[in-house]
């Protein structure tokens, strides 16, 4: 176990870590993805909702 924990840090150190601008920048791009993703779906669902109603 504590091998592989020795190991996992060894590799944590060798990975590339956004900077602030380009984490900012990852960060806005994944929340505004969710929120058109969000909108979208509730807008379809929205309009199976009235269809199912309308039957």
């Amino acid at each position: 176990m504590f091998k592989f924990l020795k190991n996992v840090s060894r590799e944590m150190k060798k990975v590339s870590w956004p900077k602030g601008k380009e984490l900012t920048s990852y960060t806005i791009t994944v929340i505004a993805t969710v929120a058109f993703v969000a909108v979208f779906f509730f807008l379809i669902d929205l309009g199976i909702s009235q269809l199912l109603n309308l039957l």
